[in-house]
């Protein structure tokens, strides 16, 4: 493997006398982290260092083995050539699961896409992971991804207490950013451009949707 590779390469520069234990991980923010037990040496880094030439190792050795702080401009000059390609690459995401408790969501999306959209909308659909949070301000019942493709909706409304109509709604909603992507207005972003509005208004049971969420969103919110 390329991360036991780098580990032993690691090693080989600090000396036999001390063991490198290291884990790859894709957190762009801290690229790098260690922490020094002796004889063992801790090392995380992004996955990008599984692919870094013999000088950087040798600088990742020296920084994160040996204390010297003159090595880490060797790391940061690795990662700032490597920028762009961090960027472009997608955050890993955890597996949809359409199948609710209370709603299959796959089965609702099918449904509407063959009734409003002729089949025409290519996305992943299922239910987002509850944060644990009970004190919230607001709450964002559904979320469409356009790079991934993907449609997230609140756990919170997978219970049987919610209609249907509504979590139909909100899986409408989230289908029409497909077919109605966010453009810029006047240096804007417009996320609900006039064309989504109207289309949105079509919906058969909008009135209804609108209604049942402004008298049940507190509730929502606890949730």
């Amino acid at each position: 493997m390329a991360a036991r590779a780098l580990a032993q390469q690691v090693a080989a520069r600090l000396g036999p006398e001390v063991k490198v234990l290291l884990s790859v991980h894709d957190n762009r923010s801290t690229m790098v982290s260690f922490r020094r037990e002796p004889p063992l040496l801790r090392l995380r880094v992004h996955h990008l260092f599984l692919s870094a030439p013999p000088p950087v190792i040798a600088a990742l050795a020296d920084y994160a083995g040996r204390g010297k702080r003159a090595a880490g401009q060797a790391l940061d000059d690795f990662i700032a050539e490597r920028q762009s390609h961090i960027r472009a690459q997608p955050r890993a995401r955890a597996a949809l699961q359409a199948r609710g408790k209370t709603f299959d969501l796959e089965e609702i999306f099918e449904r509407l896409n063959r009734l409003y959209f002729q089949d025409t909308i290519r996305a992943h659909i299922g239910w987002g992971r509850n944060s644990g949070k009970r004190r919230r301000k607001s709450i964002r019942l559904g979320v469409y991804d356009h790079r991934a493709r993907e449609i997230r909706v609140h756990p919170a409304l997978d219970r049987p207490d919610v209609p249907l109509f509504f979590v139909e709604y909100i899986v409408y909603h989230e289908m029409l950013h497909q077919v109605f992507p966010s453009a810029r207005d006047s240096g804007r972003h417009v996320h609900h451009p006039r064309a989504f509005r109207d289309r949105e208004r079509a919906f058969p049971r909008f009135t209804a949707a609108i209604e049942w969420e402004k008298a049940n969103l507190q509730s929502l919110l606890r949730r």
